[in-house]
């Protein structure tokens, strides 16, 4: 899978989206899609991408019983999208389920969408998880965990910090997905994400993969700030 930084498309609406990407004419993106902007402009949006030629994260985060997170992977996996994900606190049978309605919603000759699993949220601290959802172990623990059980039902991968990719890869191994969001250029506001690093620190650690947001959509010159991303990534 392509090692590209993912650039988090976190805007409104489509208005907003386009402004910004008509600033990449001519550039092949990786860019992820959550909740706010799918909700709002739905599946006409994602296909717009597609005919750009754009690869997509879809970050829908799943997290139901498995019945109705099958239903649903079967769906989007007709969005011809690169990559989906659930909530690994959903269970290895929720999982498992994931995993069969993407595969038996994939048209025959197409690839699958990668199916990654989120395992703690990097806006979550270590306090914060043990006295809110009562997990009685170290935040890296739990990740851990959540690494393994995905690991073990057959996905391709987790959503983490760098923090723990190493751990992870040591617990599963090298090819393993190690998507991380909470990538911060040296100097940026760190916003509401508690375990942060810079692009190079997260290839050192062990990300195969890194979600950026803020730092390139809200920069002065977005273009300029990508290539700096790609740079410390360590993509000419």
């Amino acid at each position: 899978m392509v090692q590209m930084p993912i650039i988090a498309l976190d805007f409104p609406d489509r208005v907003y989206a386009e402004q910004f990407l008509n600033k990449f004419q001519g550039e092949q993106l990786f860019v992820k899609v959550g909740m706010e902007l799918f909700y709002k402009e739905g599946a006409s949006f994602i296909n717009w991408l597609k005919s750009q030629g754009h690869y997509i994260f879809l970050d829908l985060k799943l997290h139901d019983i498995p019945n109705t997170v099958y239903s649903a992977m079967k769906v989007m996996a007709c969005l011809g999208v690169d990559m989906v994900n659930v909530h690994a606190a959903g269970g290895s049978k929720m999982m498992e389920y994931a995993l069969k309605g993407l595969e038996e919603g994939t048209s025959e000759g197409v690839d699958r969408p990668k199916l990654i699993a989120v395992t703690q949220l990097t806006s979550t601290s270590e306090e914060q998880m043990q006295s809110e959802q009562m997990i009685d172990h170290p935040l890296k623990d739990s990740v851990k965990h959540y690494a393994k059980l995905a690991f073990e039902v057959g996905l391709d991968g987790v959503v983490c910090s760098a923090l723990e990719a190493g751990e992870i890869s040591e617990a599963t191994n090298k090819t393993f997905l190690k998507v991380t969001p909470g990538i911060r250029m040296a100097g940026d506001n760190s916003h509401d994400q508690s375990r942060i690093v810079t692009p190079s620190d997260a290839r050192k650690l062990g990300s195969t993969h890194i979600v950026v947001g803020r730092s390139i959509t809200q920069a002065d010159n977005p273009l300029h700030a990508y290539e700096r991303v790609k740079f410390e990534w360590g993509l000419k």
